[in-house]
C-alpha cells in the first residue's frame, strides 16, 4: 500500500509551518498521496503572515471544509497520516471531545477510531487548563501533540530555518524520511 498523508490546516497563526510542510512534500508528491484541507481562517492567517494563497501553486489535491465525499473522510480509504499544522486551541478543542462537524475535524476522528497517527500541531500558547487537558485527551486517544516550538541547536540563521526546525520533527513524526539536523551526529 502506498502512504496517503491529509494535511489540515487550521487558522491560528503560524502559517509559515504549513507552508514549509507543504514545501517539502511537494517533493514527495509522485510517491505519496497527500490531500489538504484548509479552514477559512488558514486561508485568512496565510494571507496575512504570507502572500495571497492559491491551490494551483501547489502538487495537491486541496477539498473544501465541507466536503464529505472526500476519500480520508472514511476509514476504508486507508490514508495512515494526518497532520493538523497549525492547529488552533478551537480546532483541538473540537477533535479532543468527537465534535466532526466539517472535513478536518472528520477526518481526525477517522485517524483516532481507525488507531492511525494523527499528529497535532498547536500553535497557541500560553496554555490554560482546557487546552491542556483536550490535549492529554488526545494523548490518550493516540494523536500525537506536537507544539509549534522550535530549537536552536542547529543555530538557525532565518525565519525559515527556525520553522524548519519543527516541520522537519513533524515530518519525522509523520515517518518521512528526511535529511536534518541530528543531535549528536
Amino acid at each position: 500500500m502506498s502512504r496517503k498523508i491529509v494535511l489540515g490546516i487550521g487558522g491560528s497563526s503560524g502559517a509559515i509551518y504549513a507552508q514549509r510542510l507543504m514545501q517539502i512534500l511537494s517533493s514527495y508528491h509522485h510517491e505519496i498521496t497527500i490531500g489538504v484541507v484548509m479552514s477559512d481562517n488558514a486561508i485568512t492567517n496565510w494571507e496575512l503572515e504570507i502572500a495571497p494563497f492559491n491551490a494551483s501553486d501547489w502538487p495537491f489535491k486541496f477539498y473544501t471544509k465541507n466536503d464529505f465525499s472526500a476519500p480520508f473522510a472514511s476509514g476504508s480509504a486507508r490514508y495512515d497520516t494526518m497532520i493538523i499544522c497549525p492547529c488552533s486551541m478551537g480546532l483541538l478543542a473540537r477533535v479532543s471531545q468527537g465534535i466532526s462537524n466539517d472535513l478536518m475535524t472528520r477526518a481526525a476522528d477517522v485517524m483516532l477510531k481507525e488507531r492511525r497517527k494523527l499528529i497535532i500541531v498547536p500553535r497557541e500558547m500560553p496554555y490554560n487548563l482546557i487546552h491542556l487537558r483536550n490535549m492529554v485527551s488526545l494523548t490518550e486517544a493516540g494523536a500525537i501533540i506536537c507544539p509549534a516550538t522550535p530549537s536552536f541547536y542547529s543555530k538557525p540563521t532565518s525565519v525559515e530555518a527556525i520553522a524548519d526546525t519543527v516541520v522537519h520533527r513533524i515530518l519525522d513524526l509523520a515517518g518521512i524520511d528526511i535529511t536534518t539536523f541530528r543531535w549528536g551526529e
